[in-house]
């Protein structure tokens, strides 16, 4: 059998509400018992790898520190490459922790112009202070990256405001489109991809249950989508003009048998 590369969302698909999916842990070592390369990806913004990778682990989900891949490693990327870069960041202090390695962090009140504008989880320092000074960053110039524009997330108390209207907010007030490093972004998938080396061995397969993010992004990169009937499936279920996955499982524990199957 050819080796495939597998991107797994985590939220709705390996996990849900905090617990795992039935299977999950056993899904992934079969795969790569199978010898596929899998990543595990996630639009989360409020952490970093190593404290996500802990949570990970405490599920019973094997993953090891560099197979886990999120807006935040995107965004450390993108600030690698951009030399001398000035970045006001809004978003809660473990991320502006994690960037301030890949930029100048700038506060609020300095009056040197940012290059970047990041925008992610920011639910306990979100301020109109904060907002004022990203409006008046972007419209001078900075590029306003997005971690991810996600509408709402799933928590074990409900639904709750994601990233994304923050977003809309300093888009729409400073009339500048963001450059999106989350999912459904082509940078967040190539960029995953690349962290797992790329797709030279196989065809890059993408796994998750949300139809606007995940399979869209998938889609449209042309790689295989796969949907799984967990997380947000059943919100989206009846939503026709919402992308369509080339397979559609039942759970992530389905997911070796259907390779088996597809690639025998």
């Amino acid at each position: 059998m050819e080796s495939q590369t597998v991107l797994l969302d985590l939220d709705g698909t390996l996990h849900e509400h905090g617990d795992p999916v039935p299977g999950a842990a056993r899904a992934i070592e079969e795969l790569r018992r199978a010898g596929h390369v899998v990543r595990l990806f996630t639009n989360t913004d409020s952490q970093p790898e190593a404290v996500l990778v802990h949570r990970i682990r405490q599920l019973g989900i094997p993953i090891a520190t560099g197979e886990l891949f999120t807006p935040v490693t995107a965004a450390q990327r993108v600030l690698a490459s951009a030399p001398e870069c000035r970045v006001l960041v809004l978003a809660d202090e473990p991320v502006r922790n994690e960037l301030a390695r890949h930029g100048r962090l700038l506060s609020v009140d300095e009056a040197e112009p940012a290059s970047h504008v990041v925008i992610g989880d920011c639910r306990r320092t979100l301020s109109y202070r904060y907002l004022d000074a990203a409006f008046r960053a972007v419209r001078a110039g900075a590029e306003l990256l997005a971690l991810q524009r996600g509408r709402y997330y799933r928590a074990a108390d409900g639904d709750h405001l994601d990233t994304g209207a923050i977003v809309a907010a300093v888009e729409y007030a400073a009339d500048r489109p963001a450059r999106v490093l989350g999912k459904p972004s082509q940078d967040f998938l190539r960029l995953a991809a690349e962290s797992a080396g790329g797709t030279a061995a196989g065809r890059l397969w993408v796994v998750g249950d949300d139809r606007t993010t995940d399979i869209v992004m998938a889609n449209a990169g042309a790689a295989i989508s796969v949907q799984v009937r967990t997380g947000k499936y059943a919100d989206q279920l009846e939503n026709g003009a919402l992308a369509h996955a080339a397979h559609v499982i039942d759970s992530v524990a389905e997911l070796p048998e259907l390779l088996a199957r597809c690639l025998s």
